[in-house]
Parts: structure tokens; sequence; C-alpha cells
């Protein structure tokens, strides 16, 4: 796993631990990385309580419940998108945070008409937020590193608030 990963990972892990809270996580193109480096440190079982790569309609379906109705009107790989992911993994797991990431990794583009290297991300939790990244690349792999590291850098600043 790459370094930046496993260093933003134990970061995020020690100040959830310190401060006796919980995540719970829901993503799509980071392909479980996010998860990964959560789970990386010794004692995680103290902060992470579970997630999923929701990289389906049928995994939303099937893994966090959310029909239809739900996301009636809403584009994959929005904000609007990624705020509900985050928030519903957070419900679902009874966790302090859910954080969630949804876009295309590459080398082409969603159905959506995003370009490869956009993605969304939230957090859930004390404070929620969302926020688009861009990466212009079309590298599937260094996308995906690049989505878990602002995921887990956007989790990182929320628990050091």
């Amino acid at each position: 796993m790459n370094p930046l990963l496993i260093q933003l990972g134990e970061t995020v892990g020690q100040s959830l631990k310190r401060r006796g809270e919980t995540v719970a996580v829901a993503e799509s193109s980071s392909g479980g990385l996010i998860s990964a480096a959560l789970l990386g440190m010794g004692g995680a079982s103290a902060y992470y309580l579970g997630g999923g790569v929701i990289y389906t309609a049928k995994a939303r379906f099937s893994l966090l419940e959310l029909p239809r109705e739900a996301v009636a009107g809403m584009r994959s790989a929005s904000e609007p998108y990624a705020l509900l992911l985050a928030r519903t993994v957070r419900e679902r797991f009874g966790a302090t945070w859910g954080i969630s990431e949804t876009g295309a990794a590459g080398p082409t583009g969603n159905p959506y008409g995003d370009a490869a290297g956009h993605t969304c991300i939230a957090i859930s939790g004390p404070l929620e937020f969302a926020t688009t990244l861009e990466t212009g690349e079309s590298d599937r792999l260094a996308n995906m590193d690049a989505f878990a590291a602002a995921a887990l850098e956007l989790l990182r600043k929320a628990t050091d608030a």
C-alpha cells in the first residue's frame, strides 16, 4: 500500500482513538483503500466499525439499503450523493463519523459524463462537508490512491478540529 495512505490512516486512527470516536466507510472508486488505510494500525477495532465498497446500484441497496427513491434525481459521483452515502453509513453503523467517496478512477470517465480522475468525497458527523476532486489523470491506480488520500485528509482535518 502507498506509504502516504498508511501514514494518513495511522494519523486519523490515532486521532479517532484519542477522541473516543468511531468511523464507518462507504467508498466506491477508491476500491477499499480508505478502509485498508484505517485498518493498517493495530487496535483499529477501537475506532473502525465497518464499511463497504459501494460500486454499483445493487451494492448501494444490498449494503446500505438505500432504495431507488432515496437517490431519485441524484447523480452518482456528485457531492449530494457522497453526503447521502456518508450520512447513511454513519447512521447504519452508529458511528461518530461516516466517510464516503464516489467517482471515476479511470482510465475512462463514468456514464454520467465525469472524466477519469473525478471524485466526490464527504464526511458526516459532528461536522458535515462534501468536496470534489479532479486529478486530471487517467491512471486508475494513481487516482484510487489520490481519492483515498483526499478522503483520509478530509477526515484528518475534521478530527483535528
